[in-house]
């Protein structure tokens, strides 16, 4: 999962640099939307709707677009009906594999910004079931032990950590930064367990940071070749950046450093 995890964190870095410019906003409002439309539009008995909401808060958006997005999720303030979830898979460059989360009112808008997408940096959009088999999905929770006065969390400790996930009934964990210079763990199971996971590590006094369901590969491709590297974040970033991409998850693997020149 390590590679999979740095691109977490990038994301997470991203996405806070994303939030500032307003552009996460209409992305976790799709979201709310759907969670509202899915189940109940009360967060109390709505566990997908909940986490939405406190991605929603995180990423500063105002309370009244997040009541917005509920409302118009439960059919009182405008129709989104239209709104579906849609998977795809491709390839990017030495064949990583690609699975893309999205929600859209219009298809073939999606897939065409998709297949522009991969091909300009050297992938290509594949057909339904081409990669997805390589990915399974897991909840996961990411969470800190939390400090005192003007320390946010303290490091965690291991042996600790083990003995409550094995009560809380995990699968897996790895060691990660939640934030800047913020030590935590993600915390993996299966997806129809988050809920109860969650508040299990919650009772035992960490600050779960957030809770959501995610692919993760059962393999991964090494990238070694700094060419390759640079091509393959870039696509990631692109993927990223459509408006009606939600999530997009990829079987790499590389080291720090490679990623980090790759970037620049």
């Amino acid at each position: 999962m390590a590679g999979h995890s740095k691109w977490a964190n990038i994301k997470r870095q991203k996405a806070r640099v994303d939030a500032v410019k307003g552009k996460t906003f209409a992305k976790i409002s799709r979201a709310i939307i759907v969670a509202a439309r899915s189940g109940i539009p009360d967060p109390a008995g709505n566990f997908q709707l909940r986490t939405a909401i406190e991605k929603a808060k995180a990423a500063g958006i105002p309370n009244d677009n997040i009541e917005r997005a509920i409302a118009k999720g439960a059919g009182k303030f405008g129709s989104d009906s239209d709104i579906e979830e849609i998977r795809y898979e491709g390839y990017g460059p030495g064949g990583v594999a690609i699975l893309i989360e999205a929600m859209t009112d219009n298809r073939n808008r999606t897939a065409a910004d998709l297949r522009a997408a991969f091909s300009k940096r050297g992938g290509n959009l594949g057909e339904t079931g081409c990669v997805g088999w390589m990915f399974e999905q897991k909840g996961v929770a990411t969470l800190f032990r939390p400090g005192t006065g003007k320390v946010k969390a303290i490091a965690i400790d291991e042996e600790a950590l083990l003995e409550d996930l094995l009560e809380a009934g995990a699968e897996t964990y790895e060691l990660t930064e939640v934030d800047d210079d913020v030590p935590g763990a993600e915390v993996f199971t299966d997806p129809a367990e988050l809920e109860d996971l969650s508040q299990a590590l919650k009772d035992k006094g960490y600050v779960v940071a957030q809770a959501e369901l995610r692919w993760i590969p059962n393999n991964s491709v090494e990238v070694t070749d700094a060419d390759q590297a640079r091509s393959l974040l870039r696509l990631m970033d692109a993927l990223e950046d459509l408006d009606d991409v939600q999530s997009v998850t990829a079987n790499f693997d590389m080291t720090d450093d490679l990623m980090a020149t790759s970037l620049v």
